[in-house]
């Protein structure tokens, strides 16, 4: 779970999966939303395949990366158990991901 905090913990990985959360996109188009290197936006994407957050697949010279909900939503059930947070689990299935969403109860 230490590799998914320290992979959330910087704003332009952050950004990063939420574009991903809209739809799988290639690393060019996603690096268009950032005022950063091509070396910088892969040291990022490094971080959130090495968290396990995101997949990529490659075709020929283009990668393309989709977020993994179900290892985000697993860290953060577990990081609001750690503050005795209930979060339930609803019955509505990401469109990309096939996973459910998360609420919270308290």
């Amino acid at each position: 779970m230490n590799s998914v905090f320290k992979a959330l913990s910087d704003p332009t990985r952050r950004k990063v999966l939420g574009l991903l959360r809209q739809r799988p996109m290639t690393a060019g188009e996603l690096a268009e939303h950032f005022d950063v290197s091509k070396p910088t936006m892969s040291a990022h994407f490094a971080v959130l395949r090495e968290a396990d957050l995101i997949e990529a697949d490659k075709a020929g010279r283009v990668i393309t990366y989709r977020i993994k909900m179900s290892v985000l939503e697993e860290a953060l059930f577990g990081f609001a158990q750690v503050f005795g947070l209930e979060v339930k689990a609803t019955d509505q299935p990401n469109k990309d991901t096939d996973t459910t969403t998360t609420e919270q109860l308290s």
